[in-house]
């Protein structure tokens, strides 16, 4: 055998004792090996290499071995754990996860802590083998069973329940089986590495859990609920570290739907605590960390994103995490982690705020906007081959792609489409919705002559008729409402030839099945493109001379079936639309069935129905249009201006207004 540094360190033939039958010497020889490789990443890799492993977990499974040498092999197990990846993911593929959660369930205490702290280590690599956890329906009772036996077992099992709980099935067992009870207590505990993975573990509880959540938000210890014991730990002579835990904690109750917006708890504790987390004195991680809770908390309230956004300058604070380049601050404290690129981490944690921040409020996404060379940054990170930047990069621009102004302006001067359609095309599946539904606001463009020189134009020329046309046949349905929607808004004011394109791209079969959509949302924006296909005299002449059959078919279709008012309201504006064309009335005129549909919507109950029925009539009778007089005669021959003459006792002022211009054309 090669000498090595090992059999120098008082002859380290130990690991060739271990693994031989000589069993009075196994106690001697497993305290020199457990001496050796504690701290010494070389000599764990040699001990590793030697084949220890298979028979330190043969010992521990071995009730007929002493459980002072179990409990040595399994500290030596700990020590090994805490070597290279490599080393660690030995250890988890040689089956030491099951034996170590088999010896938890020992009546020794020293045994079970040496157990659980190999656990904990285990548990604390980048991809635990969770799943595990969950085999045996009796770990976790168990787990929660002796969780009060030591400090040692209280701090291991909190952290083991803050790495394997991902899903809302682990949270469920957890509640289950009474983790709520288990954790509020060590909510309280002085021992510093107790209440750190207790916050941890409430907060992955919590997660997108509205039911959790809420039975977090009454759960109590000492007459104190959760919540309450969760603001002291908010104070500011606690760790940042404990602060943000807490309050990210906070943030998933307020998500989940046990603490309102507007609560002193969250709008005066934890809200300024993560803003304040996002400060340069403070580390990498908890910058990270601070600006992506602040995201979460606020992202769906608007008076959280007004208060966050005038709070402690945040928005130039964010904007410093783009220009972030070589260390400027403290390091990061995670030890789990290896090789964290912080640039790119602080750049999706400030996109991700900024897509909140500016997700409703016009004078925010300003703001947002004039940070300097944002659009610019923006674009990098949609290029990016890191897919947490990619992602939060565009979430970033489609929040601030809601803003009219900044699409009529700033958006004009930068070629964020260029990237956009590159993820659309080549990005993750994962993005697909958050992308299209960007293009759908870039295709938002109101500017004349806009089929020249424009975004959209080049937007146009790079095949997006065809990848909206695809997303409306997918079985997603967020997919099929982001691709009629981006049509209906590529149609709005568009050229005779865009529209054109459009229909042959999509094709009657296509629209009838996104007119018999489960979704009320894509029927009504497949009919918000009908209606702006069939906009401009020249156009919806043009357009009815070529499919007027299929558009009337699609009308009474709708009209005939079991449909909302609002949808009623929009299909009756297609008809005032074709109304409004010169050749286009006769599809009205010729069609007796539509016109008594539009007698009965006339005197509908619901006034904005008589509003749109209203004004087709008025279109179709207008005075100054040819062959006004031949239609005139037969609406009152069917006794549509008698309807009309009774709606001018409406109280409606719109109403009667149109209901008055459509019987001055009958004169």
């Amino acid at each position: 055998m090669i000498q090595t540094a090992m059999e120098v360190d008082s002859g380290w033939e130990c690991v060739n004792i271990i693994l031989a039958d000589e069993q009075d010497k196994w106690m001697e020889s497993i305290v020199h090996v457990k001496n050796s490789v504690i701290g010494n990443n070389k000599h764990k890799n040699l001990a590793v290499q030697q084949g220890i492993i298979p028979r330190l977990l043969q010992w521990m499974i071995d009730d007929g071995i002493p459980i002072e040498l179990r409990t040595e092999a399994a500290i030596v197990l700990g020590s090994l754990a805490k070597g290279s990846e490599e080393e660690l993911q030995t250890l988890v593929n040689a089956g030491s996860v099951n034996v170590l959660l088999m010896g938890i369930t020992n009546n020794n205490i020293k045994f079970v802590e040496a157990c659980l702290r190999c656990l904990k280590t285990i548990f604390l690599m980048n991809d635990p083998p969770v799943h595990l956890i969950y085999e045996n329906k009796t770990v976790i009772p168990h787990m929660i069973n002796i969780i009060s036996k030591s400090l040692c077992t209280q701090e291991c099992i909190t952290t083991l329940f803050s790495r394997c709980c991902n899903t809302k099935e682990h949270q469920e067992k957890l509640c289950m089986n009474g983790a709520l009870a288990t954790l509020a207590p060590l909510l309280t505990s002085t021992i510093y590495k107790v209440q750190m993975p207790t916050l941890k573990s409430i907060a992955v509880l919590c997660y997108q859990n509205e039911e959790v959540a809420k039975a977090t938000a009454t759960a109590t210890y000492n007459g104190e609920s959760i919540p309450s014991l969760l603001v002291k730990l908010l104070a500011r002579d606690k760790t940042s570290e404990m602060q943000m835990a807490a309050a990210r904690c906070l943030t998933y109750l307020c998500r989940g739907g046990a603490l309102q917006p507007s609560s002193n708890v969250i709008m005066f504790k934890a809200l300024p605590t993560v803003i304040r987390m996002c400060k340069k004195d403070r580390t990498l991680e908890e910058n990270v960390e601070g600006a992506e809770t602040l995201a979460y908390l606020i992202e769906e309230d608007p008076e959280l994103q007004g208060i966050a956004a005038i709070s402690d300058h945040i928005i130039k604070t964010l904007a410093e995490y783009l220009r972030y380049t070589d260390v400027q601050q403290f390091n990061s404290r995670t030890t789990h982690k290896k090789d964290i690129n912080w640039s790119n981490e602080l750049k999706q944690a400030a996109f991700r705020a900024f897509a909140s921040l500016g997700a409703n409020d016009e004078d925010i996404r300003k703001k947002i906007i004039e940070t300097e060379n944002l659009m610019d940054h923006i674009i990098s990170g949609m290029n990016s081959e890191d897919i947490k930047v990619k992602a939060a990069a565009v979430r970033c621009l489609h929040s601030l792609s809601r803003s009219v102004q900044q699409l009529r302006t700033t958006f004009q001067d930068h070629v964020v489409w260029k990237p956009l359609m590159n993820m659309i095309q080549n990005g993750p599946e994962n993005l697909l919705v958050i992308t299209s539904s960007t293009l759908c606001n870039l295709l938002l463009e109101f500017s004349p002559g806009r089929e020249v020189n424009t975004p959209r134009k080049a937007i146009l020329d790079t095949g997006a008729i065809g990848i909206l046309v695809t997303l409306t046949g997918r079985n997603e349905s967020e997919l099929r409402l982001n691709g009629i929607w981006g049509l209906m808004n590529m149609a709005f004011q568009s050229e005779l030839k865009v529209k054109s394109q459009i229909i042959e791209a999509i094709g009657t079969e296509q629209l009838f099945k996104l007119l018999s959509d489960p979704d009320p949302n894509i029927l009504m924006k497949t009919l918000g493109l009908i209606r702006n296909l069939l906009s401009g005299k020249p156009h919806i002449d043009s357009i009815m001379s070529v499919y007027g059959t299929q558009i009337m078919q699609a009308v009474v279709f709708i009209l005939e079936g079991d449909h909302s008012a609002d949808i009623k309201e929009q299909t009756l504006c297609i008809l005032t639309n074709v109304a409004d064309g010169d050749d286009s009335k006769g599809y009205i005129m010729e069609n007796e069935d539509v016109l008594k549909k539009l007698m009965t919507y006339m005197m509908h109950t619901n006034v904005k129905l008589q509003i749109a029925a209203t004004t087709c009539i008025s279109n179709l009778v207008w005075n100054e249009e040819e062959g006004a007089y031949k239609r005139q005669a037969k609406l009152r021959e069917m006794g549509v201006q008698k309807i009309l003459q009774q709606l001018l006792s409406s109280s409606d002022a719109i109403l009667f207004d149109r209901v008055k211009d459509a019987l001055k054309q009958f004169g």
